[in-house]
């Protein structure tokens, strides 16, 4: 329908199309770690834009709701439209900056609350601005508020946040985002059709590398994670751990996307209980930028009978000083066992919530901006991380890791 007859449809019945609009009342999930003091006065982190990122759990969010999230610092409005699909904008009227999220929604189209203006929220097109009259020449649909592409995958919504100044996204024949031009959307690995999955999450009041280098450092678990059921001091022996390089896109424009690197397959740490369960399994576990680690455990019992485990943990900066851990998690052994499930989830929250109170009690440390370390060999996985990053920024350099490396470390 053009402009024009909108406009005439507008005057000759100017309420009936907004009937349907109800106030948005999204909750925001970041609102807690915003409050935490330490989350907006730690040092600050630069930010890896131009890759997707979890903004929230999509599979909890029913159709006609909406969300408020925060990724890479810009305030997201994500919601779910009546034909079910995921949006996600910058939570902002491109006319006079009153947040969208104050406004209304009613399933196909967001409306300011200011002027009234409409917007398809999945591409951003404005629909409407209901000043105009017969005697404006203004196109609305010319006018775009900022969008993001969203896809929804193992239970989130992971969203795409492109470099500022990218300009606006192509979009294909359909009028939604190409994607084919976009690095993949990241997805847990799955080694069969019946298993059990789990999700995990916490904030994190310091800056997206802190948040990775704690998930990646390998010296920490007989201290942080000291649990019967887990590790003990006692346990602590030498380990010979090895490592490869992961190298991600090869054209130059694109150096370091997807750049990581692998701890090489390997049995997993026979001081931990959950491991000795499985009797005698490999894992394989992968780091890759800008924030995924990703561990896969697969073991074969007696009779032949292979099971699994996989799980993909993401830090996700949500502003400079401040980040979140999300965790996926799935696993065939005893997927038919109805306890399993809200046991593993018992367990794995308390396993997080270590990391969490520890990320909390480094904040503090933080406060000042102190001078820090790193040392060979448990933190050499923190120091590829750092070279990765800045090869990703740049543009340039090398992989910091030239072939295969061995490592040592007690834990």
């Amino acid at each position: 329908m053009s402009s024009t007859s909108n406009r005439a449809d507008k005057a000759a019945n100017p309420s009936a199309q907004w009937a349907n609009m109800r106030p948005i009342r999204a909750r925001d999930v970041h609102a807690d770690l915003l409050a935490m003091p330490d989350a907006r006065t730690g040092p600050p982190a630069e930010m890896v834009f131009g890759d997707w990122y979890p903004a929230l759990r999509a599979d909890q969010m029913k159709t006609r709701e909406t969300a408020l999230a925060t990724l890479l610092g810009i305030p997201m409005l994500i919601g779910r439209k009546k034909d079910n699909s995921l949006f996600a904008m910058r939570d902002l009227c491109p006319h006079r900056g009153i947040p969208l999220s104050a406004g209304w929604f009613d399933g196909e189209t967001v409306q300011c609350k200011y002027h009234g203006w409409r917007f398809e929220p999945c591409s951003g097109r404005c629909e409407e601005i209901p000043s105009l009259t017969q005697f404006d020449i203004l196109e609305p649909t010319k006018i775009f508020a900022n969008s993001f592409p969203v896809v929804e995958r193992d239970g989130y919504a992971w969203v795409y946040v492109p470099e500022a100044g990218a300009g606006r996204l192509p979009f294909d024949v359909r009028g939604q985002f190409d994607l084919s031009a976009l690095p993949p959307v990241p997805e847990l690995p799955k080694f069969g059709k019946r298993f059990r999955s789990a999700h995990l999450q916490a904030d994190l009041p310091c800056n997206v590398d802190h948040g990775i280098i704690g998930l990646m450092d390998p010296a920490h678990g007989p201290f942080v994670h000291r649990a019967w059921w887990w590790r003990s001091a006692e346990s602590i022996h030498e380990k010979t751990k090895h490592f490869e390089p992961i190298v991600g896109a090869s054209e130059p424009a694109r150096r370091g996307f997807n750049d990581g690197f692998r701890m090489s397959a390997h049995a997993p740490s026979s001081n931990s209980l959950p491991y000795r369960i499985l009797g005698k399994p490999i894992t394989t576990i992968d780091f890759v930028l800008p924030n995924r680690r990703t561990e896969t455990i697969r073991a074969k019992n007696d009779k032949g009978v292979e099971r699994w485990f996989s799980s993909l943990t993401t830090v996700t900066p949500v502003t400079p000083t401040s980040c979140r851990i999300d965790v996926i998690a799935a696993w065939d052994i005893g997927y038919h066992v109805p306890l399993v499930l809200p046991i593993a989830k018992y367990f794995g929250a308390k396993f997080v919530a270590q990391d969490q109170q520890t990320m909390v009690e480094q904040a503090r440390g933080l406060r000042s901006h102190p001078g820090l370390m790193l040392i060979d060999d448990a933190d050499k996985p923190a120091k590829w991380y750092f070279a990765l990053k800045q090869r990703r920024l740049s543009g340039q350099g090398e992989h910091p890791l030239p072939g295969p490396v061995e490592l040592h470390w007690y834990s």
